[in-house]
């Protein structure tokens, strides 16, 4: 999983025709700051926001239109029974500390993902490979114990990141990766700069030379900033409200589209109160979507009745599962043992889209006398307390990654708390599955299976509300994944 504050620019491209010298930099807003730098030692999304497919390279990439593409490899073979991938990897590729990549890079850096003691958010995607071998110094075999039909989209995450085993160390402050770009500066509580590499292998992908990514955590600090010409660009701005402004504006554009971000009030599934399927069900018939939509994203979000994005031609509709029924949510708490409602707690991120749902539910909940006291946390709290620690009643966080529906198999030791052998028997059945008919229906499935377990409150898919400046171009619509291509960059007059 790759747990998901706030989404931001993804890629926005220029060219300059001008008599002039070519603006050759640009300032990215974000709301949320990475509590490291390194994708393979934790699940933040900013990390994959800053430093995916610019700094570290995976060895396939998710495109603008969400299908594999290459990316350190420059292509593949899947053998017949789906158990073996042969990578091609481009000579000549270094590292920014001059270290040379070699296929015995990639075997190290999986052997390090998937190893017992590896703290890699993605971990359980290795455990599918069964031996790597290195034939030469550009081909990488992967084989595997069993056909996945993810596997390529897993090897494109930030945690399948090639490192160089000489600086995996330091990554966590230092980062060294073979992409476009590299490291130049953190200044923790302000901004991280990259800088245009001079040891890329094409050196012609690339014309802005310096890239700025400011933290502005306060949704209504982003709006002046934008305004005074501080920041470029903020590829989903916090302050939705604002967005009629910046439309009526001809120095900026106004983009709106869709993100893998599933938005759920998660309900922590291995505490009481919530270890009761009962009274899970009656926080689904107490919140009232629209309400939601309306005060936390200014009603650009869908509603979602399970996890899984409406964009989707698989999606399933599952918003009228649990149909807004306060008599209902009293009567179901009654049955569970709290004829008098309960007392739990809520712990929102940082995140204008959390902190106001939170406040939404808070009202909505204590209708059915479900009384919630809301403990606002910042980032590397929640990261700790709530992700790790699973030391929370409820939170609200949108999940980014695509096809991470996985997320609910990993059991106890997950924060979500949810643990189902039959959830395990179809998620087995769907990655190894290679007819897409029967895969669809196993996906169906799972959403359903989702939905009926109550698991958590669905809630919205978080919209990517994108506010560039006019002369900006390249910027992806929606967000597929986590990334922001800066090779794509370019200003236009």
């Amino acid at each position: 999983m790759r747990v998901f504050a706030a989404p931001v620019v993804l890629a926005l491209v220029l060219a300059a025709t001008s008599a002039f010298a070519a603006k050759d930099t640009i300032v990215l807003g974000m709301q949320d700051e990475p509590p490291v730098l390194d994708p393979t030692q934790n699940a933040a999304a900013a990390i994959d926001v800053i430093f995916s497919v610019n700094v570290y390279e995976s060895l396939t990439r998710i495109g603008e239109d969400g299908t594999v593409k290459p990316g350190l490899a420059t292509s593949w073979t899947v053998a017949e029974d789906g158990k073996a991938y042969t990578f091609k990897l481009p000579k000549g590729v270094v590292f920014d500390n001059g270290e040379k990549l070699t296929s015995e890079t990639v075997k190290w850096s999986f052997e390090r993902a998937g190893a017992a003691n590896s703290t890699n958010p993605t971990k359980r995607h290795f455990g599918a490979i069964a031996a790597i071998e290195t034939p030469d110094p550009e081909t990488v075999v992967l084989r595997l114990k069993q056909p996945s039909s993810l596997f390529l989209s897993y090897m494109a995450s930030g945690g399948a990141a090639i490192f160089d085993p000489k600086s995996a160390e330091g990554n966590k402050s230092n980062p060294v990766g073979t992409g476009p770009y590299k490291f130049k500066q953190w200044v923790k509580g302000d901004r991280v700069v990259l800088e245009k590499s001079p040891t890329y292998r094409d050196q012609s992908k690339a014309t802005i030379r310096q890239a700025t990514f400011k933290f502005v955590p306060d949704a209504a600090a982003q709006v002046p900033a934008l305004l005074a010409g501080d920041i470029d660009a903020f590829g989903t701005i916090g302050a939705t409200e604002t967005l009629d402004r910046f439309k009526a504006d001809p120095r900026f554009q106004v983009i709106i589209g869709s993100t893998e971000g599933e938005v759920p009030l998660i309900l922590n599934n291995n505490k009481k109160p919530f270890d009761d399927i009962r009274v899970r069900r009656a926080v689904n018939h107490a919140i009232e979507r629209k309400s939601i939509i309306d005060g936390a994203t200014s009603g650009y979000g869908l509603p979602i009745g399970s996890h899984f994005p409406p964009h989707h031609p698989w999606y399933v509709d599952l918003t009228n599962r649990y149909p807004h029924d306060i008599a209902k949510a009293k009567e179901l708490l009654k049955e569970a043992g709290y004829p008098n409602g309960i007392e739990i707690n809520i712990k929102p991120p940082p995140f204008a889209y959390a902190r106001r749902s939170a406040e939404i539910v808070a009202a909505q909940l204590s209708e059915a006398g479900i009384r919630v006291k809301i403990e606002p946390v910042e980032w590397a709290q929640w990261l700790d307390v709530v992700y790790k620690q699973k030391n929370y009643d409820m939170t609200v966080v949108a999940h980014v990654s695509p096809w991470d529906q996985d997320n609910y198999t990993r059991g106890l030791d997950y924060y979500y708390g949810y643990k189902s052998d039959a959830m395990d028997a179809l998620m087995k059945a769907a990655l190894v599955e290679s007819d897409e008919a029967k895969r669809k229906g196993l996906y169906e499935q799972i959403q359903r299976k989702i939905a009926d377990d109550a698991v958590h409150a669905f809630m919205f898919q978080l919209p990517r509300t994108g506010v560039y400046a006019a002369k900006l171009r390249g910027f992806w619509k929606s967000a597929p994944v986590s990334v922001t291509d800066l090779a794509a960059l370019r200003w236009v007059d």
